[in-house]
C-alpha cells in the first residue's frame, strides 16, 4: 500500500505552495510564436467573457496597433486612462501602475509583459510592473511571444539573425498560473501581414524581407509549441502525483542516466545521455543509487561520483543520490514518480555464472521496468578507474585519514578473529565429537559464521565460512586429517554447510550495513532534534548563533561563523564573541554577495570558487534571508554529500526561523509596548483632563469672586468661597500625591517601613481620619479578639484603607452600610470592606485593579483611576494580594491579605 500512496512530504510542500500562491493574484499568459497571431484579440475576447460573468475587469493598457477588429472589442470596457509621460521632446503613453493599484480590480489586461518603460518609471520592465499587481492579489491577463523568453533570446537571435533585447525571465513565465497558447501557421501569419492586419504596409514590406520570413516562424512556432508542451507536462506530473499514479504514461519524452561507482564509465554514461537528451530534445536526470555495499567503497570512489554528479549539473541535468538495499527497485521507483520512459545504464560487468547466480540490475529491470525503454551502453576493453577534477570541486591530496587507517586495521582485526573462532569452533567440536551427530557439529561452525559477520562484516565471515568448512572436513568426516571423504553423501553435507554459512555471512552483513546505516539516520534526527530544541528556547540572537556554530562545528567538524546584517542591510563581522571554533577575518563583500542574492558561494561551488570558506545564505520560509554562514570546510565530502547536505541546508533553515521567530517576536513587543504606551497616555490625558480641569475650573471661579473689588460679597460667601478653594486644592493635591505614589511604587524605588503593628491601631487610625466623611455613614467594624500582630508598614496600609473607604463613598448610594472585617489564620492576616452599593461589572473584577481603570464614565464620578492600583502595588510590596469580589445579597466586597512571615510578638497584658 506505502508503494502507491502520495509522498506526504511532497503533498505538505505542495499544500504550503498553494497557500504562498492564494494570497497572490494569478498571472495569465497569451503566449504566441510572433506577433500578428491574435494573442490580444484573444486575450480581449477572454476578458468580455469574464466581464459578461459580472466579474469587475479593467483594460490597462492594450496595443490595438491600429486593428480594427481589436478595436471593436474594447467597446464596453472600462479602460484605465495611460499615464502620459515626455521623454525627449515626444509624449509617450505608459501604463498607469498607480492608478491601477488604487482602482483594484478583480482583473486586469495589461498588453506586452515584455515592454521596457520609459526612464524615470517605478520599475524598469513592465513584468515588473505585473508582479507588483499580483502581490496586491489583482488577477492579470498579458501577452507574449516566445522570443522574448531569457532563455531562448541566443537561440532566437541564431534562427533569425536579429537580437531581441526586451526579454522576460523564464521564472516568470514558468510561475504563470495559466498559458493559453494563440496559434497561427505561418502560411496564415504571412497573408495577415501581406493584408495589413499586423504591421502599415511599409512596415509589413521590411518585417517579411526581415524577420517574418517563413523558415523563421516555423522555428518559432515550434519552440511555442515546446515551451507550452513542457508546462503541460508539469501539469501532467501535478496530477499523477496527486492522484498516486505510478505506471509510466508515454506521453512525453524523459531521459534518465543511471551510473554507478566506475568513474569512468558514470563520466562518459552521462555525456552519452546528455546528447541522448538533447537529440530528444528532452529533460534528464542522473541518478545514483547508494546500495549497503556501495556505502563501504573508498573514500576516494565515492569523492569520483560526486565530481560525476557535479559534472552531470553543469551539463544541465538535474541529479538525485538515494541509499536504498535494492539498486533495482529504487530506480523503478523513481521512473514512476518523474514517468521517465528512457533508462540510460551501463553493460552488466558481470559475466558467466557470476551474472546466473548472483543476477545483475541491468536483467532485473529489463524483467520488471514496464513501459521503460532501456539503453546500454558499453566500455571499452581495459577501461580503468579513473578520477576526474570537476572545476569547483577538485580537492588536493592529503594523507590518509585517521578513519580509513582505523577501517583497515579493523579488517585486519576481523580476519585474525575470524581465525581464532573458526580454531574455538573446532576445539568445541572436538569435545562434541562422537556424543552428537555431525549435523550438531556443523550449527557450532554456523555460530562461529554469525558471530564474525555481525562484529566484522562480509570479509572475515565469508574467511570464517570456508575455513570452517575445511576443518569440518578434516577432522570430523571419514576419513579423518585428510580432506578425501569416504561417503558421497557428505559432499552434499559439506556443499550445503558451505552454502549456509556463505548466505549466512551475507545476510549478517546486509544486516550489519542496514543497522549502520540507520544509526546514521537515527544520530542525524538526535541531532536535528537536539538543535532545533535549543533553538526553539534559545530567547536572543546571540543565543541563536551560539547554538548554531556550536551544533555545526560538532556535526561537520568545520570551523563557522554566522554572520549577520546591520540596520542598514550590511553584514559585519560579529563582536563579543571569543568561541574557539568561530571563523573570524571572513571576506565580507562575499558574504555580502550571498545576502543579497540568496544563493551559495564559495569554495566547491560555481561562484568564487577560489575562496577559502563556503558562504550559505540563511533563509527563512518566506526566503528572506537573515543573514550567512561563513563555513572553512576541513574535506569537502563532508559538507557535499548529498545527505550531508540536506542536514546542512536542514540546519540553515532551522536556524533561519529561529532568528526570523526572534525578530518577529521583538517587533510584536515593540508593537505591543506602543500600543500600551499609548493606551496609558490616553487614559492618563482622559483621566487628567477632566479631573485637573473641574478643581481649576472651581478655584479660578472662586479666586476671581475673591479679587473682584467691585463684587458685593458677604462674610459667609467669602468664607465658603475659601473653603471651597482649599477643598478643591487639596483634591488636586490628593491627585497629583497619587500619581507619583503609582509611578514610585512601579519603579521599585519605595522603602517600606516595616515594623510589628497591632491591627486594631491601624484600623483606628483610619477611622479617626475619615471620621468626618463617615458620619452620615452606618459603619460596621468586626475584629474578634486575639488578632495577630502584622509585620507591616502602618502608613502604607492606612493609605489602602483611606483610598478603598473613599472609593466606597463615591461609588456607593448615601447613607448605604458599610462594614470593615477582620480575619485570622496561621498564615495571612485578612482586612476587608464591605459595601451595600450597586456591586462590580461582572467580568471585571480583575480590571479595576489596573492604571486609569474605573467602573462608571468620568463625567459620572471624579477620580483619575488609580486608588485601587495603588492598593494592589501596596499589597504586592508587602508579599499580599488584593483581590475584589460581589457579595451575594448585593454589593461588593475588597479583601487585603497580609502574610503572616514571621511568628509575631505576644503583646504584654496591663497591670
Amino acid at each position: 500500500m506505502n508503494d502507491i500512496r502520495p509522498n506526504p512530504d511532497e503533498l505538505l510542500a505542495r499544500v504550503e505552495r498553494d497557500k504562498s500562491r492564494a494570497r497572490r493574484g494569478r498571472l495569465k499568459i497569451f503566449f504566441g510564436a510572433a506577433a500578428g497571431v491574435g494573442k490580444t484579440y484573444a486575450m480581449l475576447l477572454a476578458t468580455r467573457e469574464r466581464r459578461a460573468e459580472n466579474i469587475d475587469v479593467l483594460v490597462g493598457l492594450v496595443e490595438t496597433h491600429g486593428r480594427k477588429e481589436t478595436l471593436a472589442l474594447l467597446e464596453g470596457l472600462e479602460v484605465l486612462p495611460p499615464r502620459q509621460i515626455e521623454y525627449r521632446g515626444k509624449t509617450l503613453h505608459e501604463f498607469d501602475l498607480d492608478a491601477a493599484l488604487k482602482r483594484r480590480p478583480s482583473i486586469i489586461v495589461v498588453d506586452e509583459l515584455a515592454h521596457s518603460n520609459v526612464a524615470g518609471s517605478r520599475h524598469p520592465k513592465r513584468w515588473q510592473d505585473i508582479e507588483e499587481l499580483l502581490e496586491a492579489g489583482i488577477d492579470v491577463y498579458t501577452a507574449l511571444n516566445v522570443q522574448h523568453l531569457e532563455s531562448l533570446n541566443d537561440i532566437i537571435g541564431q534562427i533569425s539573425g536579429i537580437r531581441v533585447w526586451e526579454t522576460v525571465p523564464d521564472t516568470v513565465f514558468e510561475g504563470a498560473n495559466e498559458v493559453e497558447l494563440v496559434d497561427l501557421p505561418p502560411d496564415e501569419l504571412l497573408v495577415r501581414l501581406k493584408e495589413g492586419k499586423v504591421y502599415l504596409p511599409q512596415q509589413a514590406r521590411e518585417a517579411v524581407n526581415n524577420f517574418f520570413r517563413k523558415g523563421n516562424l516555423i522555428a518559432l512556432r515550434e519552440l511555442a509549441l515546446r515551451q507550452t508542451a513542457n508546462r503541460v507536462d508539469a501539469q501532467m506530473l501535478d496530477y499523477r502525483e496527486d492522484n498516486a499514479i505510478r505506471d509510466i504514461w508515454q506521453v512525453s519524452e524523459r531521459v534518465m542516466v543511471c551510473i554507478g561507482p566506475n568513474a569512468a564509465l558514470a563520466e562518459r554514461l552521462v555525456r552519452a545521455g546528455k546528447r541522448f537528451a538533447n537529440g530528444l530534445r528532452a529533460p534528464w536526470i542522473v541518478l545514483y543509487v547508494e546500495t549497503p555495499e556501495l556505502q563501504r567503497l573508498p573514500a576516494e570512489e565515492r569523492d569520483a561520483v560526486l565530481r560525476i554528479l557535479r559534472l552531470a549539473e553543469q551539463l544541465g541535468a538535474e541529479s538525485a543520490t538515494l541509499s536504498a538495499p535494492d539498486m533495482s527497485q529504487a530506480i523503478i521507483r523513481i521512473a514512476r514518480e518523474r514517468n521517465v520512459n528512457k533508462l540510460v545504464m551501463g553493460k552488466p560487468s558481470r559475466r558467466g555464472w557470476k551474472r546466473w547466480l548472483l543476477g545483475s540490475v541491468v536483467d532485473t529491470l529489463i524483467g520488471q521496468a514496464h513501459n521503460i525503454n532501456i539503453y546500454l551502453l558499453g566500455s571499452p576493453q581495459g577501461e580503468e578507474h579513473t578520477t576526474y577534477n570537476i572545476p569547483g570541486l577538485s580537492t588536493p591530496r592529503r594523507a590518509p585519514l585517521p578513519g580509513l587507517t582505523t577501517r583497515i586495521a579493523s579488517k585486519k582485526t576481523g580476519y585474525i578473529w575470524a581465525l581464532l573462532v573458526t580454531l574455538v569452533s573446532t576445539l568445541l567440536a572436538r569435545l562434541m565429537f562422537e556424543r552428537f551427530e555431525l549435523a550438531n557439529l556443523a550449527m557450532v561452525y554456523l555460530l562461529g559464521v554469525v558471530y564474525i559477520a555481525t562484529r566484522y562484516g562480509r570479509g572475515p565471515s565469508v574467511l570464517a565460512s570456508v575455513l570452517g568448512v575445511v576443518m569440518f572436513d578434516l577432522f570430523f568426516v571419514t576419513p579423518s586429517y585428510t580432506f578425501s571423504v569416504s561417503d558421497t553423501q557428505y559432499l552434499f553435507t559439506l556443499v550445503a554447510m558451505l552454502t549456509v554459512a556463505m548466505l549466512v555471512s551475507h545476510l549478517m552483513a546486509n544486516v550489519r550495513s542496514q543497522a549502520k546505516v540507520a544509526s546514521h539516520r537515527e544520530r542525524r534526527a538526535t541531532v536535528l532534534y537536539a538543535i532545533s530544541k535549543e533553538l526553539a528556547s534559545s530567547q536572543t540572537e546571540a543565543d541563536v548563533v551560539s547554538t548554531a556554530v556550536r551544533h555545526i562545528y560538532a556535526e561537520f567538524g568545520s570551523r563557522n561563523v554566522i554572520l549577520l546584517p546591520d540596520h542598514n542591510g550590511h553584514i559585519v563581522n560579529p563582536c563579543g564573541r571569543s568561541m574557539k571554533e568561530s571563523l573570524h577575518k571572513t571576506d565580507l563583500s562575499i558574504a555580502q554577495w550571498v545576502f543579497d542574492h540568496n544563493e551559495m558561494a564559495g569554495q566547491g561551488t560555481y561562484t568564487l570558487p577560489g575562496a577559502k570558506a563556503i558562504y550559505f545564505p540563511l533563509s527563512s520560509d518566506e526566503n528572506t534571508v537573515m543573514g550567512v554562514l561563513a563555513l572553512l570546510p576541513v574535506n569537502l565530502r563532508r559538507i557535499f554529500l548529498p545527505e550531508q547536505q540536506k542536514l546542512l541546508e536542514t540546519f540553515l533553515r532551522l536556524i533561519a526561523q529561529a532568528i526570523h521567530r526572534l525578530r518577529m517576536a521583538e517587533q510584536t513587543k515593540k508593537a505591543h509596548m506602543q500600543m500600551e504606551a499609548e493606551q496609558l497616555r490616553n487614559s492618563l490625558l482622559s483621566s487628567i483632563s477632566h479631573d485637573l480641569r473641574t478643581p481649576l475650573a472651581t478655584i479660578v471661579g472662586s479666586a476671581s469672586a475673591l479679587v473682584d473689588e467691585e463684587a458685593k460679597i458677604s462674610r459667609q460667601d467669602k468664607l465658603e468661597l475659601s473653603h471651597a478653594i482649599y477643598a478643591e486644592a487639596l483634591r488636586m493635591s490628593n491627585l497629583v500625591n497619587n500619581i507619583l505614589d503609582m509611578a514610585r511604587l512601579d519603579a521599585g524605588v519605595v522603602e517600606l517601613n516595616k515594623q510589628w503593628h497591632p491591627v486594631e491601631e491601624i484600623v483606628g487610625t483610619v477611622l479617626t481620619r475619615l471620621q468626618k466623611h463617615l458620619e452620615s455613614r452606618p459603619l460596621k467594624v468586626s475584629m474578634p479578639p486575639g488578632l495577630p500582630m502584622v509585620y507591616a508598614d502602618a502608613v502604607m496600609i492606612e493609605q489602602v484603607l483611606i483610598n478603598l473607604l473613599e472609593n466606597a463613598l463615591r461609588y456607593t448610594p448615601d447613607r448605604s452600610a458599610l462594614e470593615i472585617l477582620v480575619e485570622s489564620s496561621s498564615e495571612a492576616v485578612y482586612i476587608s470592606l464591605a459595601d451595600r452599593g450597586p456591586g462590580l461589572p461582572p467580568g471585571q473584577e480583575n480590571r479595576l485593579f489596573e492604571k486609569f481603570a474605573r467602573a462608571k464614565h468620568e463625567a459620572a464620578q471624579s477620580g483619575v483611576g488609580l486608588g485601587l492600583a495603588i492598593c494592589r502595588a501596596i499589597a504586592e510590596a508587602h508579599g499580599g494580594t488584593m483581590t475584589a469580589n460581589n457579595r451575594p445579597n448585593g454589593g461588593a466586597i475588597f479583601t487585603l491579605k497580609l502574610p503572616l512571615e514571621q511568628t509575631p510578638p505576644t503583646l504584654a497584658g496591663e497591670q
